[in-house]
């Protein structure tokens, strides 16, 4: 049997700040101001093995997804949400919505290979894509996580690529 992920949820994502951060998210301006706080909140996730996330206190699972770049061979780290499934994380390429497929999704095509960090641990992990009869499940329990990922989907014509991560 594989062993579950752990998991660690720090703060509530019903809270009154967290369900406002969460609406403001799903607009163009809340995009892009998390997309600009995400090099703190990446110096936060690496200093503590993803312990502690800026996004904390509002509910927000997040990640460090480490893969290899596809041209450079270099180590790329990217914060994410996540969700949650025992012995499989999922993670979606929204991109905040934007036209382009983020990097961090053609480095797991080039190379499946990467590492998590969650919970002060770091764990190496095998991504598969989700086939496309299971997207619609998974990316349904992103949007509870967070509506805006309904936003983003709506502002692209991309198919938003969803990973599911599995301990290697």
């Amino acid at each position: 049997m594989t062993p579950q992920f752990p998991d660690r949820q720090w703060g509530s994502r019903t809270s009154l700040v967290s369900r406002a951060a969460n609406r403001f998210a799903a607009t163009k301006p809340g995009s892009w101001l998390i997309r600009t706080a995400t090099p703190l909140d990446r110096a936060l996730l690496e200093r503590t093995d993803a312990k502690y996330t800026v996004l904390g206190p509002i509910g927000a699972p997040v990640i460090l997804l480490t893969t290899t770049g596809r041209k450079s061979g270099v180590a790329r780290t990217q914060p994410l949400l996540y969700v949650h499934d025992g012995d499989t994380l999922y993670v979606v390429g929204s991109n905040f919505g934007q036209a382009h497929h983020p990097a961090w999704t053609a480095n797991l095509l080039a190379n499946p290979s990467a590492t998590v960090a969650i919970a002060g641990e770091r764990i190496p992990v095998i991504a598969t894509l989700v086939p496309d009869a299971e997207k619609e499940a998974v990316f349904a329990r992103f949007v509870e996580i967070t509506g805006a990922y309904a936003a983003y989907r709506d502002r692209t014509t991309r198919d938003l690529r969803i990973f599911a991560l599995r301990r290697a």
